[in-house]
């Protein structure tokens, strides 16, 4: 994308962060919340890929679960003209991998700090069941106060779900692949431990512990070479510090720290000065004994049988008994054919019910192709729980829940995608902020705040919404602003003496007052210039309030008096324009003729002026198409 392009009309691009395999990363302005954040945006020639979608969602739908200040943040996941992009929070610095080359020779005391943050964050997203599967520098970014963020989740997989399916196919990078990932095994938190070890390793020699030409060659030397000395590269590694690495890069994962956090705590305390000295870490080995069924029993049985049947005969018997010995062999054999059916078919159906099996990654499959998946590997579908979601689509599989390892015939449940949440919106007109924007930010929404005077409306009164009542809008990503009354517009009402009625009338006007117009003779104001005022210089006015001043006239004891009246107009939104007609009567009108026509397209405010003589009476009325709308009469002054 080019600088300043918009996307999803909010996010202006500035610049390029970096390309990869699967995405493209830019700076952009939320123009929203003015706020830098980075938009990360599939890759043109993958958007038709499966498997990269798959693992583009998978990795919105991973850190989205996860709040951690150690941890890069996902503002929002959308797609716009095809384009799937996920937009996060912009660290201002470089990653890892390039912090360590610039700065090969790294102090103890800073290793332990940048990986005590690391393993933070990789805890959390383990309490969460989520397995990164592809840590390394290049992965974990780093600002100039050497804070960390924990980014990059595309390969990431719940903890009860299949961790490696693909036997032929090495995910993650393998300078920091454990050996069970290597061979294709399935991945675990003990893995993610082992590349823990391997960026530690980095931080304290600047180097990876395995080089060769080719991946293969460097896979192979994680499960069979052990990690070279760190001590004989850096020397001011103690061997506590140095049995941290030791024991985080085990081969075996069971003589692995079992958890980030267990790794966390036994580093916090690795300089110790009663740990120094302690012994080189050395791997135990796991022995077992495979035991033997002894059938020599059933011989001795047999023997007995024969034994007992094989007594002294008359000749003339002998010939029955022999018949009978050979009926005895025959069931024997036959017994014991049988028992060994028996136990291989039970030892055959024992084998296969407790042979256990990967759950597989059901992550966007259908119900169909979830069970198809699952009897791939001996499995069933169970329990179907539907959830909504703003990544998953409607019909799919958002995760399995449970064991990521199951024995064969074993049900896995999953949770299904229900889509995207929609509410439909009411009439919030007329009621209080404050509890409209909470009941709607519970629902998800994002609420904005306008607020502006208003004689119609009490403060903190809602008088319109952004979205319209009676639309379906989504929560996650619809945001609602609300116009709020912030109640009637006060003036203090200024000095007017000797000011000209004009200039009165104009004030009145703008802040919405109705001015009352009296007369006097004055010989030392002029003609038409103010006299005196009510209410007092400094008081307080709101919309709709009177104005009154008295001004000077040199005209005879018949004292004329102007008074003007505010009327609003209702719109008839039934048609486009409204032609309008207004007629008055007062000393110098009647309703013979017309006093002010207009074509209106919203309720509109006019001020009427009224000049009465001798205590008499004025009047209007308004006519809309016709029709009198409006008629009001003994206006006095």
């Amino acid at each position: 994308m080019k600088a300043g392009y918009v996307l999803n009309d909010r996010y202006k691009i500035i610049r390029s962060l970096g390309e990869g395999g699967m995405a493209n990363v830019y700076l952009a302005r939320d123009l929203v919340l003015d706020r830098d954040v980075s938009v990360k945006v599939l890759r043109l020639d993958m958007r038709d890929d499966e498997n990269t979608k798959r693992r583009f969602n998978r990795e919105a739908l991973a850190a989205t679960e996860l709040n951690d200040p150690h941890i890069v943040g996902v503002y929002d996941v959308g797609e716009e003209n095809g384009m799937q992009y996920m937009v996060m929070e912009y660290v201002e610095g470089t990653d890892l991998k390039a912090f360590i080359q610039a700065h090969p020779h790294l102090s103890v005391e800073t290793a332990i700090t940048i990986m005590t943050q690391i393993l933070q964050g990789v805890e959390v997203a383990h309490q969460h069941g989520i397995i990164h599967r592809d840590l390394k520098p290049q992965n974990i970014l780093i600002n100039h106060q050497k804070q960390i963020k924990i980014t990059d989740f595309g390969i990431a997989t719940a903890s009860n779900a299949n961790a490696l399916t693909q036997t032929n196919t090495l995910l993650g990078s393998v300078h920091y692949l454990s050996p069970e990932q290597a061979k294709g095994s399935v991945a675990t938190k003990c893995s993610d431990v082992y590349s823990l070890g391997i960026i530690l390793y980095e931080l304290l020699t600047g180097q990876v512990p395995f080089e060769g030409e080719t991946a293969i060659s460097i896979a192979l030397k994680h499960f069979r070479d052990e990690v070279p000395s760190i001590r004989s590269l850096n020397p001011a590694v103690p061997q506590s510090l140095e049995n941290v690495v030791l024991k985080a890069t085990a081969k075996d994962p069971i003589n692995r720290y079992q958890s980030a956090q267990a790794m966390l705590d036994d580093l916090s305390t690795a300089l110790n000065s009663d740990r120094i000295n302690e012994p080189r870490f050395q791997a135990t080995m796991a022995d077992d004994e495979t035991k033997v069924l002894d059938v020599q029993q059933f011989k001795d049985l047999d023997a007995a049988q024969i034994k007992d049947t094989n007594h002294s005969r008359s000749d003339t018997r002998e010939l029955k008994l022999k018949h009978q010995r050979r009926r005895i062999r025959r069931r024997w054999w036959f017994l014991v054919c049988m028992l060994l059916i028996a136990l291989i078919t039970g030892g055959g159906l024992y084998y296969y019910y407790n042979q256990m099996t990967s759950v597989p990654d059901l992550f966007g499959d259908t119900k169909t192709e979830a069970q198809d998946e699952l009897a791939s590997h001996h499995l069933k579908l169970g329990d179907v729980t539907m959830q909504y979601s703003s990544v998953v689509a409607n019909g799919h599989v958002i995760k399995a829940t449970g064991k990521q390892t199951k024995k064969y015939g074993q049900s896995v449940n999953v949770i299904m995608s229900r889509g995207v949440k929609r509410y439909t919106l009411d009439d919030y007109t007329g009621e209080n902020y404050q509890n409209v924007a909470e009941i709607l930010r519970n629902k998800g929404f994002t609420v904005h705040k306008e607020t502006v005077h208003s004689a119609d409306y009490d403060k903190n009164t809602i008088i319109k919404q952004s979205i319209a009542a009676n639309t379906v809008a989504h929560p996650g990503s619809d945001s609602i602003t609300l116009t709020v009354s912030s109640g009637k517009d006060t003036v203090k009402v200024p000095n007017f003496k000797n000011k000209s009625i004009s200039d009165v009338q104009a004030y009145a006007t703008k802040h919405g007052l109705q001015l009352t117009t009296l007369t006097t003779q004055d010989s030392k104001v002029a003609d038409n210039h103010v006299v005196s005022q009510q209410p007092a210089v400094g008081k307080k006015l709101s919309q709709g309030d009177t104005l009154t001043v008295t001004v000077a006239t040199s005209a005879s004891s018949d004292t004329e008096k102007t008074t003007n009246i505010q009327v609003t107009i209702p719109y008839d939104d039934d048609y486009k324009e409204n032609k309008v007609s207004i007629y008055i009567r007062d000393d110098d009108h009647n309703y013979g003729t017309v006093y002010q026509t207009m074509t209106i397209n919203q309720e509109t405010t006019v001020n009427l002026q009224f000049k009465l003589r001798n205590n008499s009476t004025g009047s209007y009325r308004v006519i809309r198409d016709g029709r009198t709308i409006m008629s009001v009469n003994n206006i006095t002054a």
